[in-house]
């Protein structure tokens, strides 16, 4: 639902122009076309010798070499070989390449005792892309296999859309800022700091504002001033309590709400909705609530947002390295160390949403389906990264 919703009602950022190497993490803005066949002729995709597969099995006159970075002059005709490298151009007349290690070398010859077929071991002029063809679709972020085709393809620079900025609002008066020294029954600002690193790996940029205090008037305030970003991200203030103010002020703001809950563990109370032509969501303020929430929803809809046409959240599987049980009913996050090449998991112990240090010490959630009470050790199951 967030996907569609976002797909249909975004407006693409401004493109900007980037050099090569800032261009890796952005979203690029236009397609990327091949500026010449790649490989520009055939080329060999082995150490061995170039020959004429009319020729085998038998033995031939070595007539030269050649190697990456250069070409061979003459013409490869009946009888004759050339040695060639790994990348090298084939020559004139040749139309296979057999690896060294099947070939028997002496005196200016070479024996070759097996057959070969025509194009063995030799990548075909335009095999990987054409002149023209495209390479790297606009809406595509760049990893580094993009960098290294921007390179291969001459963009010193890239187009790339702007990074979108995004609002963060954190809520409570129990909440102080990170330098302060809390009293006993309040606590540090830790989900404007952890939303900040999730929204700068998405991609974008982060915008935060002062805390919100739990007055409508204040509230209201910096909702507004939130809504100004490309996406603006609260947390706290969207449960049913008597100070939960976030949902009746952003209505004030002329809101159209989507959804105000879900049915996972942690995260449950969470809104999302539009206001002032922007998007917005009510994240729960409890710290591993704002995590998961943030990558299972937010996340997907911030990369449409930023230029990215295909957001995918990835949750591989895994096998439990012991026996769990949650509660069922509703989906459930919790964390888990992922080892054995990523192939296990183990569930951590976990004291609720508020358990910071636990989600740290985590890589990994594991994801337990709401159907499913009781899971055995070394069954499968799937898992959220970090």
């Amino acid at each position: 639902m967030v996907i569609d919703l976002v797909t249909r009602a975004r407006a693409l950022p401004r493109a900007e122009e980037v050099a090569l190497d800032s261009a890796p993490g952005r979203v690029l803005a236009a397609d990327i076309a091949a500026d010449r066949d790649a490989p520009p002729l055939d080329r060999s995709a082995r150490d061995g010798f170039a020959v004429r597969s009319a020729d085998l099995p038998g033995e031939l006159t070595v007539i030269g070499e050649v190697r990456a970075g250069g070409r061979f002059a003459g013409t490869v005709a009946a009888g004759q070989a050339v040695e060639i490298m790994t990348g090298a151009p084939v020559p004139d007349g040749a139309d296979a390449v057999v690896m060294v290690e099947h070939t028997r070398s002496a005196g200016g010859r070479v024996v070759i005792d097996r057959a070969a077929r025509p194009g063995q071991a030799i990548v075909p002029r335009a095999a990987e892309s054409a002149r023209g063809e495209c390479v790297l679709r606009a809406g595509t972020r760049i990893d580094y296999s993009g960098a290294a085709v921007l390179a291969a393809f001459g963009h010193a620079r890239v187009p790339v859309y702007r990074r979108p900025a995004v609002a963060i609002v954190v809520t409570g008066d129990e909440i102080v800022e990170v330098a302060d020294a809390p009293a006993e029954h309040q606590i540090r600002n830790s989900n404007a700091h952890s939303l900040a690193a999730q929204i700068v790996r998405a991609g974008a940029t982060p915008v935060v504002l002062p805390l919100a205090r739990d007055t409508a008037g204040h509230t209201r305030t910096l909702l507004a001033r939130g809504l100004e970003s490309d996406l603006l991200l609260i947390t706290g203030g969207v449960s049913a309590g008597k100070y939960d103010l976030v949902e009746s002020v952003l209505a004030g703001l002329g809101a159209e709400f989507y959804f105000d809950r879900v049915l996972i563990q942690p995260g449950q109370p969470l809104v999302f909705g539009r206001a002032c032509g922007k998007f917005f969501f009510g994240l729960p303020g409890n710290p591993s609530s704002t995590m998961v929430t943030f990558e299972v929803f937010a996340r997907a809809a911030l990369e449409l947002i930023g230029g990215q046409t295909d957001p995918v959240l990835t949750m591989p599987w895994a096998r439990l390295t012991l026996e769990f049980r949650h509660r069922a009913g509703l989906t459930r996050f919790l964390p888990a160390m992922l080892g054995g090449a990523g192939a296990e998991i183990t569930p951590l112990a976990w004291h609720g949403s508020g358990d910071v240090p636990a989600v740290a010490r985590a890589n990994a959630f594991l994801v337990a389906d709401p159907d499913r009470a009781v899971y055995a050790a070394g069954d499968w199951i799937r898992v959220l990264l970090k």
